[in-house]
């Protein structure tokens, strides 16, 4: 928070955290935001409240945005009402009250325009402070089905930002007149990629480009489960494609060692990383299909780049959201979607089809690039500043 900021500052708190899927999409909101406002000559003054612990309290400092933290407690999820009543969750939602009071001391102080929730527990506090305060709420949802923290939250809500229409049915029906299609936010860069300059760059000399190449990522830490029926298709799954497979830096020299026999013929079609970072956007550009896991974040970067997929849900997410993100796709021919338990025969018969018929490559591309917002920024930036105008 300045102490001297601009009269004329557009001034915006952005609550929320946790994970990657709550914290990127608000990051990439407030660079739009800043965008949008550097081009009409007002600056931006933001603070992100979050926690101690959360992924926001690296990424909001490292960007040069003023950090804040509240108390808040995580509910720990079970189909058994009894189980929710834990000790655990009764001290935990003990918390709540104290976070409502310090984020409405941080409203009251900072004054902001609007506040921003895009999900995770500390929305909550914050959310209802901004209702205490009588000052804008917009809520984010990445996933099709609205999180716990949103659901709390919409009654409290100016606008709702959603990321696919199928989410609207899903709202009370008390708010659905809030809500607005926006799409998830998409980071700039990863749309700009040049799939030479990943030839390049990760040195596939080995490639042969008159193949398709699958891209295979379990996320930043890499996929056990992913690894595992990854290399059981190997050697068939390069007979067919070239392969660019990050799976994690603790993973690397055990798959590099289980891969050492494959034939001098196809192994040079096989790249290995243990994290794929500011050359992922290249290498996006590069993949013909994508094989991943289906979180938010995941899906509105492969849909607005028009990918076609085959996701492998991760089983433990909450409310099992991955699991009815690649459902939803795979619906509209958009995807492939692998649930249950996963082989390396499963994924042959997810690929086969895919990497033979490029004709079918391009049609379930056309379909996923109907789901793809690369303008969700945009389009949340807009709802932000309708709110904050009234």
């Amino acid at each position: 928070m300045s102490a001297h900021r601009p009269a004329d500052a557009f001034r915006l708190i952005v609550a929320g955290g946790g994970t990657g899927g709550h914290t990127y999409p608000a990051l990439t909101a407030i660079r739009a935001l800043q965008r949008r406002l550097w081009a009409e000559a007002r600056p931006l003054d933001v603070l992100w409240i979050g926690t101690a612990d959360g992924l926001e309290a690296r990424v909001a400092p490292a960007a040069g945005i003023a950090f804040a933290t509240v108390a808040t407690g995580k509910i720990r999820r079970s189909g058994n009402p009894l189980k929710m009543m834990s000790a655990a969750n009764m001290k935990d939602m003990a918390k709540v009250p104290l976070g409502v009071a310090q984020a409405r001391k941080l409203i009251a102080d900072f004054q902001p325009d609007v506040v921003l929730a895009t999900g995770g527990y500390v929305a909550v506090p914050a959310g209802l402070a901004a209702r205490l305060c009588r000052r804008p709420l917009v809520l984010h949802e990445q996933t099709v089905r609205l999180g716990l923290a949103n659901r709390k939250l919409a009654g409290s809500a100016t606008r709702i930002a959603v990321s696919s229409e199928s989410t609207v049915p899903l709202l009370p029906e008390s708010v659905r007149g809030l809500a607005v299609v926006t799409g998830n936010p998409v980071r700039p860069e990863v749309l700009a990629g040049h799939a030479d300059k990943a030839a390049e760059t990760l040195g596939l000399a080995g490639f042969d480009r008159r193949l398709p190449t699958v891209y295979v990522t379990g996320g930043a830490q890499g996929s056990q489960q992913i690894n595992g029926v990854v290399q059981d298709a190997l050697p068939w799954l390069l007979e067919r494609a070239n392969v660019i497979h990050q799976c994690g830096p603790a993973n690397v020299e055990e798959l590099r060692r289980r891969t050492t026999a494959l034939p001098a013929s196809v192994a040079g079609r096989y790249h290995l990383a243990g994290f794929v970072g500011p050359e992922l956007p290249d290498v996006l550009a590069l993949a013909d299909v994508v094989v991943s896991r289906s979180g938010a974040g995941t899906l509105a970067e492969l849909t607005a780049l028009g990918k076609p997929a085959v996701f492998i849900p991760l089983a433990t997410s909450a409310g099992n959201e991955q699991a009815h993100n690649a459902r939803h796709l795979e619906e509209s021919g958009a995807a492939v979607a692998l649930l249950g338990e996963v082989t390396g025969d499963r994924l042959r018969d997810a690929l086969g089809p895919l990497l033979v018929d490029p004709a079918r490559r391009e049609a379930m591309a056309h379909r996923a690039r109907a789901h793809g917002r690369p303008d969700a920024a945009e389009r949340v930036v807009d709802v932000l500043l309708s709110a904050a105008s009234g």
